[in-house]
């Protein structure tokens, strides 16, 4: 077998992986005085005028070339370029590099670049990266009134005062990141709530006064430095290394103290490189300071020259991830990316053949490089492009289809009472108007119920009300599988303004989860266990009954036999996006079946969450069968559940775990305290994550539903059960599952609530009783969870954690709808077998 045929697999991965570019830098508009010769050197002058002499402008001109669809000349492809238009040819540039976000930064002083919101038309996620130094000489330049005598506390002073007049909360904090932390790190805490404005900061110190940085410059140096620069004439180009240090370290602590990672600009290229100064090794000092010790710093241009130093420093200090350094042109970021695919590629399968990977390690290697790393690092929402398999042929990657074909797009969203509903737009209109701009929903439907399409009585919600925008969050847009011309995508729900609507239920769990990460530098990561009915049509006496699909037992073959081509059907749905299947069988109701899936944030879990639904309902559908994620469909069958299992993180290591230093049953001393936080409050949480009358159907003693207010190790009758699975020693434990979560639940506000009750936990430092190692209905000392939802209901309306960190409007909404269905289905109790349809 020839190497391309035996790692076709490989090849596809390196070439079709939607890439995070976790390093570029603005465009430049039409008209900039920036020649497009510059595309392909970094060279002026006469310098430049050479470039066409060597092999990166040759092989560079031909893939553009090539791309374009015209002759291997310059002039050919700038005759290109000017008849297509700069929107046209970005496009076509980004689409074939197949970016699925951009790092920015914004350091760039090249003429007439682009505003960062201008990029988003091209890719479904731009993040901006603030250059330390090139914002502190903007200041300075801008502030024409500092005199030489200023001291860095008077600058400071005047600097916060100008802030004032600047017109977006980013350009304040993105400036004040760099000034005021010169005076004082806690006068940025009024600027915290703009800090998801920016994923990283960035330092040219290595071009400028080089890295050999010192980590205990004082501040009566720096500001000898700061007078010295002030007395050289304008515009300012910062160069005194006092300063330079002094700028840095303190940017250092501020990205320590935000979880912001700190690019390094290395690499040669630049003229003003001087290599003496910028060995990678110089940064041992700053590295080894015990105030950085957990600092994510990220080194650009692979440090060439100085590239195995480089890698020593990446495998010391961990990740590794893709970036095209695209600038200016959109054709850079295009010949980043294709080239760097192609080593990729063949780095990787020389490993394979070598031994040193498998084809499948190679492939997970890909991920890594071009997505993953750089999503983990600076903690990106972007999701569901496919990840690449060994024979995975089913489903072609949506990646690689173009949007000719496309005529619906969903915009889908999932409201407080767990109803999954959408908007279909031509894609013409979504992708022209409604991509940025949203559409619109009257806010009175974010108070809709189970049973009635209008507004509960107590929401303080009308039709006559303020108008709410869908805007969709490109990174989840995903083409629908069993409707290869339509795609779907999440949406956010912002107010007019643009701010997140107090009702989104996908900002409530961004909301807790910032506030776990600010307090206590953790992150939650949750599995879901999908447990639906199948029920097929049948006619008796005239009249149309739904009945289970068959008659078969828990685990049986026969039953996971007779729905394989449905289920196999679904995996292949699901995998093309992105979501990761671990297990599937018949459960014990006739008719039964479970879908569990891998653990990842809890963001991106509950977004699975609603992808999987659709998925699983859509493709029974397709085969004249209903799946039904109701929680008791019938009273005399085994109860449906969601049981959902989470963990805790803190640097990539998992922090529920115990340890040998703290152990309290297999649970370290923080998951130990979040744990009992959920104990504490799970009467109120049951609110959200069994939301509806019918869940209290379910929750019952001896049904492995968890009735009772307890918690054990591996007990399935405890509704929190910690879990030691297979490869985890035999007195810890790695997660804990909540059993009472069912398909009724939005799952944004079960995991937003959970979190909030783990955060009171942590905040408190609150203790869990001892754990329940027998059947809690055999022992007379444990209190009964509520058995109905009023209880759940009269729990939260007294729980005020829930609305201090959820939001005040949102759970008072939600209690006036759970006291709706109540009422409404107390009077009514055949109205539930009408659920099937909707849950």
């Amino acid at each position: 077998m020839d190497m391309e045929a035996k790692y076709a697999d490989l090849r596809r991965a390196a070439e079709e992986t939607a890439v995070v570019d976790a390093h570029a830098h603005d465009l430049v508009a039409a008209g900039s005085t920036l020649p497009f010769i510059g595309c392909f050197s970094e060279a002026d002058g006469d310098a430049l005028a050479l470039a066409p002499h060597s092999l990166p402008f040759k092989r560079s001109l031909r893939d553009i070339a090539a791309l374009y669809d015209c002759d291997p000349s310059l002039e050919k492809v700038e005759e290109f370029r000017r008849a297509q238009g700069l929107s046209s040819i970005t496009s076509k540039c980004f689409q074939a590099a197949n970016i699925s976000a951009l790092v920015v930064d914004d350091v760039s002083t090249l003429d007439k670049t682009l505003e960062l919101e201008s990029h988003k038309a091209f890719a479904p996620k731009v993040y901006r990266v603030v250059g330390i130094e090139t914002l502190a000489e903007t200041i300075i330049n801008e502030e024409s009134v500092v005199g030489s005598s200023w001291t860095l506390d008077s600058f400071t002073e005047a600097f916060v005062a100008k802030l004032k007049s600047y017109p977006t909360q980013f350009r304040i904090f993105a400036r004040v990141c760099v000034f005021v932390c010169l005076n004082s790190v806690n006068t940025l805490n009024k600027f915290l709530t703009v800090a998801n404005k920016i994923v990283g900061l960035k330092s040219m110190a290595a071009h400028r006064s080089g890295l050999e940085i010192d980590p205990s410059v004082s501040k009566v140096d720096a500001e000898d430095g700061l007078r010295k620069e002030l007395a050289t004439r304008r515009p300012l180009r910062i160069t005194n290394k006092n300063l330079f240090d002094y700028i840095f370290i303190h940017s250092l602590e501020i990205a320590v103290e935000f979880h912001l990672p700190m690019q390094i600009h290395t690499g040669f290229g630049d003229r003003e490189l001087g290599l003496r100064h910028c060995t990678l090794f110089h940064l041992r000092a700053v590295l080894e300071d015990k105030r950085f010790v957990k600092c994510q710093i990220v080194l650009l241009n692979a440090s060439y020259p100085f590239s195995r130093e480089g890698s020593y420093l990446a495998s010391v200090y961990s990740q590794v991830m893709f970036s095209t350094d695209g600038y200016a042109f959109p054709e850079t970021y295009y010949l980043g990316a294709k080239w760097a695919r192609d080593v990729v590629y063949r780095v990787l399968s020389a490993a394979c053949e070598d031994g040193d990977l498998t084809i499948q390690e190679a492939i997970e290697a890909v991920e890594d490089i071009f997505r993953r790393n750089a999503l983990h690092l600076y903690k990106l929402n972007v999701f569901h492009e496919k990840t690449t398999s060994i024979d995975d042929n089913t489903i072609s990657s949506s990646s690689c289809l173009g949007k000719d074909d496309v005529i619906l797009v969903r915009m889908v969203w999932n409201d407080a009472s767990g109803q999954h509903r959408c908007r279909a737009l031509p894609a013409e209109r979504f992708y022209g108007i409604a991509r940025n701009k949203g559409v619109g929903l009257g806010i009175a439907a974010v108070g809709f119920t189970s049973f009635r399409d209008a507004p509960a009585v107590g929401t303080n919600l009308t039709c006559a009300g303020e108008e709410i925008r869908l805007v969709a969050d490109m990174s989840t847009l995903l083409r629908i599988p069993w409707s290869r011309n339509e795609e779907m995508v999440m949406v956010d729900m912002l107010t007019g303004s643009g701010e997140a609507s107090k009702y989104c239920p996908r900002n409530a769990l961004r909301k807790v989860t910032k506030v776990l990460l600010d307090e206590f530098n953790v992150t939650v990561k949750a599995g879901f266990e999908n447990e639906f009915y199948l029920l097929r049509k049948s006619f008796s006496e005239g009249h149309e009954h739904w009945v289970p699909y068959d008659n078969s037992s828990y685990c049986s073959t026969s039953a996971f036999d007779g729905a394989s081509f449905m289920l196999k059907e679904a995996h292949s749905c699901l995998k093309a996006a992105g979501i990761v299947v671990e297990q599937m069988h018949a459960e014990g109701g006739n008719g039964q079946f479970e879908i569990a899936l891998k653990y990842v944030l809890c963001t991106l879990a509950a977004d699975n969450q609603i992808y999987a639904r659709e998925i699983i309902k859509s493709i029974a559908r397709k085969h004249g069968v209903i799946a039904t994620f109701l929680p008791k469909p019938d009273l005399n069958e085994l109860g449906s559940g969601c049981h959902v299992h989470l963990s805790l993180w803190k640097n990539d290591q998992n922090v529920f775990m115990g340890s040998n230093k703290y152990n309290y049953h297999g649970m370290s001393n923080t998951g130990e305290r979040f744990l009992a936080g959920v104990y504490h409050h799970l009467p109120s949480i049951l609110a959200f994550t069994a939301p509806h009358p019918h869940s209290y159907d379910r929750i019952q003693p001896n049904t492995f539903t968890g009735a009772y207010l307890c918690w054990g190790k591996e007990n399935r009758e405890a509704p929190l059960r910690t879990s030691c699975p297979p490869g985890v020693p035999p007195d810890f434990v790695s997660n804990f599952e909540i059993r009472s979560f069912d398909g009724c639940a939005n799952p944004h506000l079960g995991l937003a609530a959970i979190v909030a009750a783990g955060i009171d936990g942590l905040r408190r430092g609150l203790k869990l009783p001892p754990p329940t190692e027998l059947n809690p209905a055999d022992c007379a000392s444990h209190e009964r969870l509520p058995h109905d939802l009023l209880g759940s209901v009269e729990a939260l309306a007294a729980d005020k954690i829930f609305h201090e960190l959820m939001g005040d409007k949102l759970v008072t909404s939600v209690i006036a709808m759970r006291k709706a269905e109540i009422e409404h289905y107390a009077k009514n109790p055949g109205a539930v077998h009408h659920l099937i349809h909707r849950y």
